[in-house]
């Protein structure tokens, strides 16, 4: 279905061909050569430092693959794994669940109560559960919302568990800011899957002929989506104002603080070797008027990570580039089933759930430069959630 979307909110704009992504620059204070794959840096003080490994071999190969993939091994995976939650029945003072395809929100009077489990969804329905994941992914997003508070407020109160948000409650506006920087993706409203049948008139903005997959954008654009049923629709700006989904003005603030957190993002993640190739924001509107960022900031699972010293010889070779991120696990899906239409799909194989574990865990380090905290499984998952949330709330009181 061809959008049209000559809108007078964010008028259309033709996006010339730019085939080419610069490769990362080397700072002026050091001289790098490389060998075998590995990197031997002289300061200019001519100080020798011990050779690096890539991020490819980092992320493909390396001691702390081993040691976190022992770690999983030494439970099923079922053990390691947070698929439900209960709080309501468990915690007091805590309302019904309201289960998302990832977290699941309780209301607690004043606050909200988002538990992040380790549920994993693409193509709108949950494919698997992946070990940590949910600990990464509410780890990595309070990370990015405290350093983004000089773009947005955001609603976090606080994080009594490794997997719990304490967040502020607000009015969600029902649009997902999904903002880009390259022809890629392979869900039926990913650019490249769009652009690839046909269409060159897509969310405002008009793309020229002639573009590859996994080619990088002249410029960031936003591509929103809303829901309808149970999968996301691509809305333009208009029709969101004239649908009543949002007021001009909000529309406008939240999409421009959208492409500067996608900015942002970008700038931190190619200092450290990674590539932010796309991304989606939420917002909500607090009692005082003010909009603020919810949900998930940068994760492995709202985003695309690609490595970077790659990307360009990959792209020129035709070749995909070396994602750090669930799309390995999406075209598992599609080459062997059909994810939006098969009522029963089959089970992900162990060895790609353990890899994908690894993944998100590889980029949470990789961003942060913390070590992930690998915690024990001694206290079951939900019980330790349920007494971390208790005394938290008691504590708000």
């Amino acid at each position: 279905m061809t959008i049209d979307c000559m809108l007078s909110l964010n008028p259309s704009k033709t996006l010339p061909i730019n085939p080419t992504y610069p490769l990362l620059s080397t700072p002026r204070t050091r001289i790098t050569f490389k060998s075998n794959n590995f990197q031997t840096v002289m300061r200019s003080g001519g100080e020798a430092q011990p050779p690096q490994p890539s991020l490819t071999d980092a992320l493909f190969n390396s001691p702390r693959k081993n040691q976190i993939l022992e770690a999983i091994n030494t439970k099923s995976l079922s053990n390691r794994c947070l698929s439900e939650t209960n709080l309501h029945l468990t915690v007091p003072g805590i309302g019904s669940k309201i289960p998302g395809k990832v977290r699941d929100i309780y209301d607690s009077g004043d606050y909200l109560v988002l538990v992040t489990t380790d549920r994993q969804s693409a193509f709108d329905r949950i494919l698997a559960s992946i070990p940590f994941k949910g600990q990464v992914l509410n780890e990595t997003s309070l990370w990015w919302f405290e350093r983004t508070k000089h773009i947005t407020s955001n609603a976090v109160v606080s994080a009594p568990d490794k997997n719990v948000t304490i967040a502020k409650k607000c009015t969600v506006f029902p649009v997902e800011f999904v903002a880009r920087g390259f022809v890629t993706g392979s869900t039926d409203t990913s650019l490249w899957t769009v652009y690839n049948n046909g269409i060159r008139n897509y969310c405002a903005n008009v793309l020229a002929d002639g573009l590859l997959k996994n080619q990088k954008l002249p410029e960031n654009i936003l591509t929103p989506t809303t829901k309808a049923a149970d999968h996301d629709v691509p809305i333009t700006p208009d029709e969101i104002i004239e649908r009543g989904l949002m007021t001009r003005a909000d529309y406008e603030e939240a999409s421009a603080k959208a492409l500067r957190l996608f900015e942002y993002g970008q700038q931190v993640a190619s200092e450290h070797g990674l590539i932010l190739v796309d991304t989606k924001y939420e917002f909500g509107k607090a009692n005082d008027g003010s909009i603020l960022l919810i949900d998930e900031v940068h994760t492995p699972d709202s985003s695309r990570y690609w490595i970077a010293n790659s990307y360009l010889e990959r792209f020129q070779n035709g070749l995909d580039p070396e994602n750090v991120d669930k799309e390995f696990l999406r075209l598992w899906f599609k080459s062997h089933c059909d994810p939006y239409k098969d009522e029963v799909l089959p089970d992900a194989p162990e060895d790609l759930v353990r890899e994908l574990a690894w993944r998100y865990i590889f980029l949470y380090e990789t961003i942060t430069k913390s070590k992930f905290e690998v915690l024990s499984t001694e206290e079951p998952i939900h019980d330790r959630i349920s007494r971390n949330v208790a005394s938290a709330l008691s504590s708000l009181k």
